[in-house]
């Protein structure tokens, strides 16, 4: 199992020795990751099986568009931990892959956006005047000006689908043209939008209004098709729309239809569902102006996207911070000085209890209940770590924060969590089912040390410190118990380093010894007690 770098912690690193670049990124990239220590290979124009073969051998991917990620590549890849796109969207890699391996996938966010909001509004100003093919008539020795008459952009209605980066540049732009900008962002408060000079409405609303449409959204089961014959046919008569995002957002199909029956009065596309496409319709047609993908095919953007992917890896492994993380976004609090501790105690929790359930049954429920400020604040990111603490056993899946929830509900495993503002000091309960038995235990941060405060209902006297060599023993409270453990650990030629007693005084109670190291045979002791078990932490 590995953790992801926490500085100034005792959590080991990703340990990224090795990435592969597999297509043509800006050769700053290659420079900076082997400033840093990275060694980096370049292979390009690799078949699906010559990526298979070549990828076991490392620990990083960079990719931007071509190299297609799949399943097979991902299950091939022993050591990868992280899958680099140079560019936006993630399209050519199967994310949910990569997530149940563990691996990170990250783009570059930023990278390409003014590129890709630039040719948006050059298409847009070539649909309106004509300018591809104005100049094709004036090279074949025509001088034809009737035929490419235009229309001014000035006062005309532009719908923005999509209120991203891009989107939002893009609506910049075009308001110095007079144009009047509405859109629709189903995740992008109408309140920002309003401060760019966008007025957010219903898609409902919003097809009627426009003169030209430009769509700005990732490519995924809510936005295939999002233009269709039938939102075709709620558009004013001659819209002109724009796709530099992602093919198949616009139906290609319904496209044509609202193109020749003039519904639809131009099309800018960049993008194709099929690239590049065998059905040649759409780029044939008169009225559509097309391109081979160019929307980050600027010097600037493959400079941008190259050093920010490199400086994103970087940053990462060196515990610095986590951008561009398309999967894993719980990571980016554990890159808070004062999230270290509590994460330690997540993980510390979740092993601690995992190593006390007497069950070789995987459990089926988690119950999670936090209290405090400092736990609401890394609600996500500690319970991500207690379940890598419970999963935890030594076999191949290697829990890690970007897998556990999913393998946990591959596991079939229930998830609940609640949190109470009942502590300032902030406490963690986890609670575990296993065959109708549940295992139970509390943990907080005290002097910044992680502690174990209850186990299964056993109340410590003192708080135990969750660090080093942990030896968990259920037993009756009784004088010769431990002279008895005492006697039983010197036999054993290990260590008494510290005895956490429970606050109780009868009954079966648990009780917490901490060792030098960690006991060759835990049978030895079912003498002396009722229950016992071991954990390193």
């Amino acid at each position: 199992m590995y953790i992801l770098p926490l500085p100034n912690s005792k959590m080991a690193p990703i340990s990224i020795k090795r990435i592969l670049i597999s297509e043509s990124v800006d050769p700053c990239c290659k420079k900076i990751l082997q400033e840093n220590g990275i060694q980096v290979t370049e292979k390009q124009n690799m078949s699906k099986d010559d990526l298979i073969a070549e990828i076991k051998d490392y620990d990083g991917l960079v990719v931007r568009s071509a190299t297609k990620v799949t399943a097979d590549v991902i299950n091939a890849a022993g050591n990868l931990k992280i899958i680099g796109r140079a560019g936006t969207g993630v399209d050519n890699v199967d994310v949910d892959a990569a997530t149940i391996k563990g691996i990170i996938v990250m783009n570059t966010p930023s990278g390409n956006t003014i590129s890709a909001a630039e040719l948006t509004c050059t298409l847009l100003m070539s649909l309106s005047r004509h300018v591809p093919q104005a100049a094709m008539s004036m090279k074949a020795g025509n001088w034809d000006r009737k035929k490419f008459m235009g229309a001014e952009m000035y006062g005309k209605i532009l719908g923005i689908v999509g209120l991203g980066r891009i989107g939002k540049e893009v609506a910049s732009r075009m308001q110095s043209f007079g144009m009047k900008t509405i859109g629709y962002d189903p995740i992008t408060p109408p309140e920002v939008t309003a401060t760019w000079g966008v007025e957010q409405m219903s898609l409902e609303q919003l097809w009627p209004k426009c003169d030209y449409i430009t769509v700005h959204t990732p490519l995924m089961p809510s936005t295939a098709g999002l233009l269709n014959d039938t939102s075709f046919a709620k558009c004013k008569k001659g819209v002109k729309v724009v796709n530099c995002a992602r093919g198949g957002i616009i139906d290609e199909d319904a496209l044509l239809r609202a193109l020749e029956s003039r519904q639809c009065g131009g099309a800018g596309l960049d993008v194709f569902v099929e690239e590049p496409p065998k059905n040649r319709a759409l780029v044939n047609h008169p009225n559509v102006i097309s391109c081979p993908h160019l929307g980050a095919s600027t010097k600037e953007a493959q400079a941008r996207c190259g050093q920010d992917i490199a400086l994103q890896i970087v940053d990462m492994v060196m515990g610095k911070s986590l951008v561009g993380a398309v999967n894993a976004q719980v990571l980016a609090s554990t890159f808070t000085p004062e999230s270290h501790q509590w994460i330690k105690l997540g993980e510390a929790i979740g092993a601690a209890l995992k190593s006390c359930t007497t069950s070789k049954q995987p459990f089926s429920q988690v119950q999670i209940i936090t209290q405090g400020k400092h736990c609401k604040a890394l609600d996500c990111v500690l319970i991500s770590f207690i379940m890598v603490g419970l999963l935890s056993d030594g076999s191949q899946s290697c829990p890690n924060l970007v897998n556990s929830l999913t393998l946990a509900k591959e596991s079939g495993i229930t998830v609940t969590r609640n949190h109470s503002e009942g502590l300032t000091q902030g406490a963690c309960e986890v609670e575990i089912s296993v065959n109708g038995c549940s295992y139970r235990a509390t943990g907080s941060v005290q002097g910044g040390v992680p502690v174990l405060l209850e186990l299964n209902h056993s109340v410590f006297r003192q708080p135990v410190s969750l660090t080093g060599n942990l030896l968990f023993f259920k037993a009756v409270a009784s004088p010769p118990l431990l002279p008895s453990v005492t006697g039983f650990l010197a036999t054993a030629g290990v260590e008494m380093e510290s005895f956490s007693a429970p606050a109780a005084r009868s009954g079966d109670q648990w009780y917490c010894v901490g060792l030098s190291s960690l006991l060759g045979d835990l049978g030895a002791l079912k003498p002396l007690v009722k229950a016992a078990a071991q954990v390193s932490v």
